[in-house]
């Protein structure tokens, strides 16, 4: 695995996973409609109201029901999640076969889409109805309801399928794309205060409070699931295993990293039906021993045995989930994302940067190679600035929940290093029996999607970022809690480093030896134990996180309509007034380090910014922990440091320090 330093199967079954209860205007879409036989239901709106009960709102035509398992019976936890495109305010509730409420719930999530959560531990075998009761019943809106039927034994699962890795159940459309955000979204959620991190995907998966579709397929499918992508194969990965659980279309490209000035391109496509072919062939085997020479008529003769004939190439679909995911891994890579925003041979498509399209399971691919997707979107208070949380994966593993802000989420227009920005999934659609991609034109005009958006290619730097602002906090700010809050953002930054410092740590005390370090640009991008344990991407970003920090006061000045500034206050005295509370923050705001021998080290912000030069040259796994943070020569902090990254490597740093002093990563050749 390489990274950034980062014939269709038909089914019939018992149910519907999914209850929608909208008739999209475009559900005759050819490309959304191929699949016969699937599970979702398409119910119209008129049908969503409840014998007796007041019309249902007009929301009702956007709800989507998900119950999990998939076949619900007696003997598994009964899981529904509802989801809809507007912010309706309501409580879920499930009524049992004996007509008992079983469980309620008023706690809605996301936005958008929003949705509501229940479960029943144990549920009776019969008729269960999940309602979802609007708060507006007084105007005229009822409640909502779908039937639910639990088996009494338990079902097989849902089979398999000739030509793909798993039989199609569904297929992509506004219903699946919303009940895969609430699903990301759930699988991520902690408090906002949290600085949530696991050290390998499938810790997430195999948590059935976070996981909604935990077992969906009733196979125990999880229980031995291991998932340890980086930050490109992550987005990638999440995908495929909702895809897999909800038996939708699936696919990936083999692309280009770019160089000589052009982005990304990706000249091959794969899916369910063919994945096999994009594994690499077996290597040949070894060359059988050369026979010793024997006499002939003439002489000796020594005539080379024939050569073994090489291996059939493998053709046809992955045999299963976990052979697919590693054949993706292998596959793609930081360059996936960063292909051109106009290119229609992508897996990735731009989108408008608004509240509606920046919704948990849109990737943002920055363009020096780094992947992160979002999570969770919290709306502005009066209290608060709006925040986009994000996840992104590790070259060992770990995945880690972050803040969208300057300094993890960097932006450029280079055509050279191709089209960063927002992106989402591109629908995978089945026509004429073989799975294909929507491109450009048909995702824009069709009613399910139509997000497909060039904008972001039209922005500067400094405009990305105020419309970003625009966007999370569409009132003006209170100019010292923004500040703080970005402060609190590089806060963050800094102690996921000292866990990445760490590892490096363990490394060195594991004997395995030292980190190759690669020549030139390619120490962000490479592979072993390089990747896995150095840090030039990250620093980069901390030291672009230290500038945004040190230059929020001026940026207030630069744009004091976006701030609600106190009354009769000058845009001077109040980029005063944010230094001085700047300086108070750096000075209090304090982390700790485990130094060579494993006893602790407390620094402030303010120390690791003053040691900004330093930390130009702090990324080498070979080097000990105090000279990664920057110790001063011969003081108390660097007196445990018993480990140098060899001359030859101090001297490739050196030659290639302007690149952090100067805030810019090479270009590809």
């Amino acid at each position: 695995m390489i990274s950034a330093n980062c014939v269709a199967g038909r089914h019939r079954g018992n149910g519907s996973p999914v209850l929608w209860a909208r008739q999209f205007i475009g559900a005759a879409t050819t490309a959304l409609s191929l699949i016969t036989g699937a599970f979702l239901l398409a119910l119209a709106a008129g049908n969503a109201r409840a014998q007796g009960s007041a019309p249902a709102c007009d929301a009702a035509g956007e709800i989507a029901l998900l119950p999990s398992p998939w076949a619900p019976w007696k003997g598994a936890p009964l899981r529904v999640m509802l989801v809809t495109e507007k912010p309706l305010q309501g409580e879920l509730s499930l009524t049992g076969p004996d007509g008992s409420v079983a469980a309620t719930s008023r706690e809605r999530h996301g936005g958008p889409p929003y949705f509501w959560f229940a479960e029943i531990k144990a549920p009776a075998p019969g008729s269960w109805h999940a309602t979802l009761t609007p708060q507006q019943a007084g105007a005229g809106c009822g409640p909502i309801t779908r039937e639910i039927k639990v088996r009494p034994d338990k079902p097989g699962g849902p089979g398999s399928a000739a030509g793909s890795t798993w039989p199609l159940r569904n297929t992509w459309n506004r219903a699946t794309e919303d009940l895969f955000s609430a699903w990301i979204e759930k699988l991520f959620d902690d408090p906002l205060d949290a600085e949530p991190s696991w050290p390998a995907l499938h810790e997430v998966v195999r948590d059935p409070s976070r996981n909604f579709l935990f077992n969906h397929l009733g196979l125990n499918e999880d229980a031995k699931i291991y998932l340890r992508p980086d930050c490109a194969d992550l987005p990638y990965t999440l995908r495929a295993y909702f895809a897999y659980k909800m038996g939708l279309p699936y696919g990936f490209s083999k692309c280009s990293r770019g160089g000589g000035g052009k982005a990304p391109t990706c000249p091959q496509w794969f899916s369910l039906q063919n994945a096999e072919e994009a594994k690499p062939p077996p290597p040949p085997p070894p060359a059988p021993p050369i026979p010793p020479a024997e006499s002939g008529y003439f002489g000796f003769s020594s005539a080379p045995a024939p050569l073994a004939p090489p291996a059939p190439k493998r053709t046809g679909p992955a045999p299963s989930f976990a052979e697919l995911v590693q054949i993706v891994w292998d596959s793609v890579h930081s360059g996936s994302g960063r292909t051109a925003l106009a290119d229609n041979n992508t897996d990735y498509y731009p989108v408008p940067l608004s509240a509606d399209t920046l919704r948990p399971g849109t990737v943002y691919a920055d363009p020096y190679g780094h992947i992160l997707m979002i999570v969770r979107r919290v709306a502005q208070t009066e209290d608060a600035a709006g925040i986009i949380l994000a996840v992104d994966g590790q070259p060992d593993g770990t995945v880690a929940r972050k803040r969208f802000w300057r300094g993890n989420f960097l932006f450029a227009q280079d055509p050279a290093l191709g089209g960063p920005g927002f992106k989402r999934f591109r629908p995978v659609v089945v026509a004429n029996g073989a799975m294909r991609r929507l491109i450009n034109a048909e995702i824009a005009k069709n009613p399910q999607y139509a997000d497909f958006s060039l904008d972001q290619s039209q922005l500067g730097v400094e405009d990305f970022y105020d419309r970003m602002d625009d966007v999370m906090s569409p009132s003006p700010l209170d100019p010292t809690r923004a500040m703080k809050e970005a402060i609190t953002s590089l806060e963050e930054q800094v102690k996921v480093r000292v866990t990445s410092v760490e590892n490096g740590r363990k490394f060195q005390n594991s004997k395995r030896g030292e980190a190759t370090m690669p020549d030139g640009a390619a120490i962000f991008e490479t592979s072993g134990a390089w990747e896995d344990f150095s840090t030039p991407s990250r620093d980069l970003r901390l030291l672009i996180a230290i500038d945004v920090v040190l230059g929020f006061p001026d940026r207030i000045a630069r744009r004091p309509e976006r701030y609600a500034m106190p009354r009769d206050t000058r845009v001077a005295e109040m980029k005063a007034e944010l230094q001085r509370v700047l300086a108070s923050e750096l000075a209090t705001r304090k982390f700790s380090y485990p130094r060579s021998d494993g006893s602790p080290w407390t620094l402030t912000l303010r120390d690791v910014i003053d040691r900004a030069i330093t930390l130009e040259m702090a990324y080498n796994p070979n080097d000990c922990v105090e000279l990664r943070w920057g110790a001063p020569a011969k003081s108390d902090e660097a007196s445990t440091c018993k480990r140098y990254a060899p001359a030859a490597q101090r001297e490739k740093m050196s030659k290639y320090r302007a690149w952090f002093h100067e805030r810019r990563r090479p270009p590809r050749a």
